[in-house]
C-alpha cells in the first residue's frame, strides 16, 4: 500500500502504485499517475496529466505537471511525462507541453536533475543527464543521452543538444550543440571534446580518436559546415567500431534547425 502522510491531498482520480510515498502537505491532482517505489516529498504540488515512472525520488517542494508558460496555451489536455529511477531535487519545475508541439514534456530515465532546474512546455530530455543547480530549459528543448549542463546554464528554445555533449557553468547556449563536445560562455564557444566523460563511458580508444577527429573537422580546421559534414561522413570506412557515433553526429548535423554553434 502507499504511504501518504495525514496531511498530504490526493484528490480522487488519482492513481498511486504500491510503495509510493507522499510526504507532509504534497498535492496530488486528479490525473495524476505515480508508479510503484517512487517517493514525493513534502510540500510538492504534482498536477495536469502526469505520468511518473518507478522508482523516482523527488525532493520537497517540487512543482511538476503545472500549466506550460505560454501565452498561446488554451486549457488543452496537454502532458508531462518522467521515466523511472530519477532524482529531483528541490524546488524544480516541470511544465506540460503544448498543442503546438508534441503535446508533451518527455523526462526519460536515470536522470540526475538538482534545485531550481526548469524544464519548460514540450522538452525532451533523454536519459542519464545531469542537469545542475539553476539550468533552466526554454520550451521545445531537446536533450540527449548524457547530456551535462552546468549550474545556471541557459537553453534557449528550440535548442538541441546532442548525446554525451558537456556545457560548463552558467552558459549561454542558443545554437544546437553536436554530440561529444564541450562548450562554455556567453558568447557559447566550443572548447573540445567530452573525452573524459566518454571513457567513463566505455568507448574504446579506437571510438574516441573518432570523436576526436570529428571536433577536428568541424571546428580546427577551417572546412565550411558542408564539406565537415561531407568528411565526417567518410569516417565510417576509416573507423567502422565508431560507425553509429559518426552516424549520430552526421543525422545531428543535418536535421539542425538553429545552427550549431561554431
Amino acid at each position: 500500500m502507499a504511504t501518504i502522510h495525514s496531511t498530504a491531498i490526493i484528490e480522487a482520480g488519482a492513481q498511486l502504485g504500491e510503495s509510493v510515498s507522499v510526504d507532509a502537505y504534497t498535492i496530488i491532482r486528479a490525473n495524476v499517475r505515480i508508479d510503484e517505489g517512487t517517493s514525493i516529498g513534502a510540500h510538492c504540488v504534482i498536477e495536469g496529466h502526469t505520468t511518473i515512472g518507478r522508482d523516482n525520488r523527488i525532493f520537497q517542494f517540487c512543482s511538476l505537471g503545472a500549466m506550460p508558460q505560454d501565452k498561446k496555451y488554451a486549457g488543452e489536455p496537454t502532458r508531462l511525462e518522467i521515466g523511472e529511477r530519477n532524482t529531483i531535487r528541490e524546488f524544480c519545475t516541470f511544465n506540460l507541453g503544448t498543442a503546438q508541439d508534441v503535446g508533451v514534456t518527455r523526462v526519460g530515465d536515470d536522470n540526475w536533475i538538482m534545485a531550481y532546474v526548469h524544464i519548460a512546455h514540450d522538452c525532451q530530455v533523454a536519459n542519464r543527464t545531469i542537469l545542475a543547480n539553476n539550468a533552466t530549459l526554454g520550451g521545445h528543448v531537446h536533450l540527449g543521452d548524457w547530456v551535462i549542463l552546468g549550474g545556471l546554464t541557459g537553453v534557449h528554445q528550440f535548442v538541441k543538444v546532442g548525446a554525451h555533449a558537456m556545457a560548463g557553468f552558467a552558459s549561454h547556449v542558443s545554437q544546437d550543440v553536436p554530440p561529444f563536445m564541450t562548450v562554455a560562455g556567453n558568447p557559447l564557444a566550443v572548447h573540445g571534446c567530452n573525452v573524459e566523460g566518454l571513457r567513463r563511458r566505455g568507448f574504446t580508444p579506437e571510438r574516441i580518436a573518432a570523436v576526436k577527429q570529428m571536433h577536428r573537422l568541424l571546428y580546427r580546421q577551417g572546412h565550411t559546415l558542408a564539406a565537415a559534414r561531407e568528411a565526417i561522413a567518410a569516417l565510417t570506412d576509416a573507423t567502422p567500431e565508431a560507425a553509429a557515433d559518426v552516424a549520430m553526429m552526421s543525422t545531428f548535423l543535418a536535421e539542425s534547425t538553429r545552427g550549431i554553434v561554431r
